[in-house]
């Protein structure tokens, strides 16, 4: 494994545990730069005090929740209300849809079972688990995390539901110039592969790339010259429908597995 990405240059799209990636890289051989494509992650108090209140106040039908960490903050915000039994007595009275392991785990530690699940970790797989459901009239609360979920609102209310958002976490957007130069090494072909570890980091960038009308540019990169990494489901689904097909991404959902992913693939075609 040690030399497998010998000669491979990666962009880290990745604000968080960017040293640590980087560590990764160089240990296979590779060089890696950083090239942030998002902000920072951060905590909004007010969406989460005014959205738990909404939730205990007005128990809904269903609750939807797509992270293990925005139920943890959930939870945190609930103890600084006081509200912690009464969080546990309302959620534990509505049927739980979840997505994603790390939400189930956050669940089982308070001694709650989904009764749906997605099957693959995505947005998608959600909605093909509550495909049977009858959610004509019925009130939703739905978890986000650091940004809405355009796909699934729309699918639950197309069902007929009424959905209510939290949103623990909100994703300020990268530094300025930030997103210009990691296009231009993209559709340049100056970087061999660009890893992402979240759906807003492609987001940005292929905004970026649409206002400056360059898009199908930075598609045909990533087809032709430059391999797109992918962390896991969520974030190949960003990529997925912006038309990127070919993706590198790991069986399990992790850093260290994404750039081992990579050094196999390269192995392969190399």
């Amino acid at each position: 494994m040690a030399e497998q990405l010998k000669g491979i240059t990666v962009a880290l799209a990745g604000p968080r545990k960017a040293e640590e990636m980087a560590k990764l890289v160089e240990n296979m051989g590779g060089t890696a730069l950083h090239r942030p494509a998002q902000g920072t992650t951060f905590l909004d108090d007010d969406a989460l005090r005014d959205g738990l209140i909404a939730w205990t106040n007005q128990p809904p039908d269903l609750a939807v929740l797509t992270t293990g960490m925005g139920l943890d903050a959930l939870f945190e915000m609930a103890t600084k209300l006081e509200l912690e039994g009464r969080f546990l007595e309302v959620l534990s009275a509505s049927p739980i849809a979840a997505r994603g392991y790390k939400t189930v785990n956050a669940l089982k530690k308070r001694g709650l079972e989904p009764v749906v699940r997605d099957d693959d970790g995505s947005s998608a797989g959600l909605i093909r688990g509550l495909q049977d459901w009858d959610l004509q009239g019925k009130r939703v609360m739905l978890q986000l995390h650091g940004e809405t979920a355009p796909q699934l609102v729309g699918w639950l209310e197309q069902a007929g539901a009424t959905v209510g958002c939290v949103q623990p976490y909100r994703y300020t957007e990268p530094e300025p110039g930030a997103l210009a130069l990691l296009l231009t090494e993209i559709t340049e072909g100056q970087v061999d592969a660009v890893a992402f570890t979240s759906a807003p980091q492609f987001r940005f960038l292929a905004q970026h790339a649409r206002e400056q009308g360059r898009l199908e540019a930075l598609i045909q990169a990533l087809e032709d010259k430059v391999l797109a990494v992918s962390v896991g489901r969520l974030t190949s689904e960003a990529l997925k429908e912006e038309g990127v097909k070919r993706i590198v991404m790991p069986e399990h959902e992790r850093m260290g597995s994404m750039f081992v992913a990579l050094g196999r693939y390269i192995a392969a075609h190399r």
